[in-house]
This record gives C-alpha cells, sequence and structure tokens, in this order.
C-alpha cells in the first residue's frame, strides 16, 4: 500500500518508518527542507532507539522516502496520514492551524479516491472539521473518507509500541475507509493485537482519556508519597501493594517530581479545555494537574532543606530529561527545578546522557559537563532528576570523594535509604 505521512516529528517519523518495515511504500513529507535533507543523509532529527537503524534498512530497501513534494506524496497514496503538530494555545486548547493547512493542501492536489486519517492529537470533532475543509477546498468532486487514528507511543520504546501495541484504535464511519485500515494493520492481527473500530469522537477522545489517566495516577501516588513521609511509610511498599491488584495495575505508580514530555501536561489541560467548550468541568484532571505543578516546588523545597541556604552553593544534577531513553525537554520537571535553584543563587552543573543538546536550548546558563562523575565534582549536593540506567549502579565510594559535600537529592528513588546512609550520605528521597 502506498502511504503518506505529512510530518516527520515524532510521531510522523516512528509511524511511516514502522509501517514502511511492514512492506508499505512510505513517503514522509515536511516543508522544514532542512529536515529533510538530514533524513535523506541518514541523520535522524529526534533521539529514539533503533530508530536509526529502522530508517536506514528501510531506505536501502526502497520502501521508506523523505520529500518536500507533498503534490506527489498525496496523488501516489491512497492512505494519507496527518501527524503534523499540535500546540498548546493560552487556553491549553489544541491549535488546529498546521492540521487545517494540510487539510486544504491535501484537497489541492487529491486525485482520486483517499482515506485521509489523523494522527496528530486534536480535539474532538477535528476528523469532521478536516473533511469539511477539504470538501470545501477540493478542485472537483472526488469521493474520499476520513479516519481518526490516535497514537499511543511511549518515547524511548517507541517502535516496540507500535509493533507490540497493546491496542489500536480506529475512528471511523465509513465501510471503505474501515476495510483499507484494516489492511493496512493487517501484520498486528496476526499477532492477536486488539483492533478497536469506534466512531470518529470516540477515537479522538479514547487518546485524551487514557493520557489524562495517566497524569490522574502519577499525581495520585505522589499525593500517597507526601503522606507517606508523615506518617512514616514507604511509597515503594504502598505502590507495591496497590499495583499488585490487576485492577490497577502497577504501571505508572512511581513517586517523583511529576510528570513532563509532550502529552501528558498538553494532553490534561487540553481536555480541560474540550470540557470548557461542553460546559462541563474535569474535577480529577484539574486536580491532577495541579498536584503535578506543585510536585516540582515540593522537589525545589526537598533540596533546600537538606542543603539550606542555596545562595552560593553548587547543585549537581543528574538527568535533565524528562523521562529516560529521549532528549525530548519538553515540560521536563528538570526545567523548574533548576531555574528555581538558580533563582535561590545556587550554580548549577548537570549531565544527561543524551539530552544536553536539548537542554542548552532551554536552560543556557548552567554548566554541563562530560560524565556522571563530573557532575558530583565539588559539589554541595547531588540531585537525581532522571532515572537513567547509567546512574543507577554508581561508585557511591568514588561519588562520595568527589563531592565537597555528601548530600544526594533522589527525586527518582533510584537508591535504598539504608544503603545511602551506610555508606555516609545525607539523604533524601520522595515518600521513604
Amino acid at each position: 500500500m502506498n502511504i503518506c505521512m505529512i510530518g516527520t516529528g515524532y510521531v510522523g517519523l516512528v509511524t511511516g518508518t514502522c509501517f514502511a518495515d511492514f512492506g508499505n511504500y512510505v513517503t514522509c513529507v515536511d516543508i522544514d527542507e532542512d529536515k529533510i535533507n538530514k533524513l535523506n543523509k541518514g541523520i535522524i532529527p529526534i533521539y529514539e532507539p533503533g530508530l536509526d537503524v529502522l530508517v536506514a534498512k528501510n531506505v536501502k530497501e526502497g520502501r521508506l522516502k523523505f520529500t518536500t513534494d507533498l503534490k506527489s506524496a498525496v496523488e501516489d497514496a491512497l492512505v494519507i496520514f496527518i501527524a503534523v503538530g499540535t500546540p498548546p494555545k493560552e487556553d491549553g486548547s489544541a491549535d488546529m492551524r498546521y492540521v487545517e493547512a494540510v487539510a486544504k493542501d491535501i484537497a489541492k492536489y487529491m486525485n482520486g479516491y483517499k482515506v485521509i486519517v489523523n494522527k496528530s492529537t486534536v480535539p474532538v470533532g477535528a476528523a469532521k472539521h478536516i473533511k469539511k475543509i477539504i470538501q470545501e477546498n477540493l478542485t472537483r468532486p472526488i469521493h474520499f473518507s476520513v479516519a481518526s487514528n490516535p497514537e499511543f507511543l511511549r518515547e524511548g520504546s517507541a517502535i516496540e509500541d507500535f509493533m507490540r501495541p497493546d491496542r489500536v484504535v480506529i475512528g471511523t464511519e465509513d465501510s471503505e475507509a474501515m476495510a483499507i485500515m484494516k489492511d493496512l494493520y493487517s501484520p498486528l492481527y496476526l499477532i492477536e493485537t486488539p483492533i478497536v473500530f469506534t466512531n470518529l469522537e470516540s477515537a479522538e477522545l479514547t487518546k485524551y482519556a487514557a493520557n489524562a489517566f495517566l497524569a490522574v495516577k502519577i499525581s495520585f501516588i505522589n499525593e500517597i508519597a507526601r503522606i507517606c513521609e508523615r506518617v512514616g511509610a514507604d511509597v515503594h511498599d504502598v505502590a507495591k501493594g496497590m499495583g499488585l491488584d490487576n485492577r490497577i495495575g502497577k504501571k505508572f505508580l512511581h513517586a517523583g517530581p511529576g510528570y513532563g514530555g509532550s502529552c501528558f501536561p498538553k494532553d490534561t489541560k487540553a481536555l480541560l479545555a474540550i470540557g470548557k467548550q461542553f460546559d462541563y468541568k474535569f474535577k480529577i484532571v484539574d486536580a491532577a494537574v495541579r498536584v503535578n505543578d506543585e510536585q516540582r516546588q515540593l522537589m525545589l523545597k526537598k533540596i533546600k532543606s537538606a542543603v539550606g541556604d542555596l545562595k552560593g552553593k553548587t547543585i549537581g544534577v543528574l538527568g535533565l530529561s524528562f523521562k529516560p531513553n529521549t532528549d525530548d525537554m519538553r515540560e521536563a520537571p528538570s526545567i523548574d527545578i533548576i531555574k528555581g535553584l538558580q533563582k535561590e543563587g545556587a550554580y548549577v552543573k548537570a549531565f544527561d546522557p543524551v539530552a544536553m543538546e536539548e537542554a542548552k536550548k532551554v536552560l543556557p546558563d548552567i554548566e554541563y559537563v562530560k560524565d556522571t562523575y563530573d557532575a558530583a565534582r565539588d559539589v554541595d549536593a547531588l540531585v537525581f532528576i532522571t532515572e537513567w540506567n547509567q546512574f543507577r549502579s554508581l561508585d557511591l565510594d568514588k561519588l562520595k570523594t568527589l563531592m565537597k559535600e555528601p548530600v544526594v537529592i533522589d527525586l527518582r528513588n533510584i537508591y535504598e535509604p539504608p544503603k545511602m546512609e551506610e555508606k555516609g550520605f545525607k539523604y533524601v528521597c520522595v515518600g521513604r
């Protein structure tokens, strides 16, 4: 099947590459000439484990190409995916201007029946809005279908999530589109992946509902962590006791500095905006957002409590990206925490295995060092913000000798308190 993927951001690039690996012919289109030139040279603009190898393989085998020529890509394709950005507006609602612009361009170049599939995270009603835009901008009457196919890719494990997903959600009210989408996802039928067909609105809302629920789980366990510290409980044990109940599940029950990234902050606020549009207030989601905002300030208080007056102190930071295995700094807790440290007069030096180049765009005035132990050298305290695997088994004796003061604030609960105290560290963690 010939596929056109409009947008080579995180979702478009991963999705397009994986569809090519299923044996389809995929053309990824972007208006950013520099990005397309880099992709054609094998330079991947995002960090995602294994993506560079998969792109190279499918380009070599002739199933994947990159271009700025939208006209040819649309004309040649049966299925056209829209995977452009929908950044939040000031009120939290999704900005649809890029999606609308793409819909107008698709209409201009339509030369026969197509299935237009929205992959961008969009408000409820967007698919019908896209259909209306295309109908109004067609150069001649052409039959086409629209569908909604939300993405559920986790950064850092996106390829596995696409190849072996928990489910695929497809919204359409058109039998032709349903048949084509079934054929497109046929490789996943072979591994018995649940394929959920819904109407357009249900598919669009599923994306927001899923991300909001996971955000609620994170904020909930962070509130439990707060009470654990007051009553003498251990949030690890509480989370384990909760998570072994299959009705709850153990994932996303890890106390820490709160959620970040490109999805949860944006999608929770967008869902609140959708509720407002339809005269409904999401009380639980609203609380989750507020708890998450508070959590970063509480982490800053933990550091201040452990170190004392921060003015003139040097603080080492390990981990900058919002989660491991990505260079994504969008809404990363490290940003608010580090800016808070600087506001208090602290000097910050930091290390992240992957995200330092991205971090420099939002945190230009901190010192970036070459490795983990450099971040600990001559510091008054060391703060773990992202739980990269390489931080889990550090030489604690070496770490202690490098530090000016043996103070560790572990915001991801990577280490065990008794072991750290035995090694002579003043150790502060979350909910333990």
